[in-house]
């Protein structure tokens, strides 16, 4: 599961906004600041920012991320 922190950390690795991830991953901007806050958000959206990540170069492990 995506955590709050890898999502901060894997957002500054590929240099995105909040507005270019929350695009590229269909969301709202507000609900990436949220994830990033550490509020609960639904699986499916977790999948998909994620997904956005890892399509923009970041590699997710279980207590990590890194630039593949």
């Amino acid at each position: 599961m995506l955590t709050a922190s890898q999502a901060r950390a894997a957002r500054a690795m590929v240099r995105m906004t909040v507005h270019e991830l929350a695009r590229r991953a269909g969301v709202a901007p507000y609900t990436i600041t949220r994830l990033e806050a550490g509020q609960t958000l639904q699986p499916r959206t977790l999948e998909v920012v994620r997904l956005a990540l890892e399509q923009a170069g970041a590699e997710f492990f279980e207590n990590g991320v890194r630039m593949r």
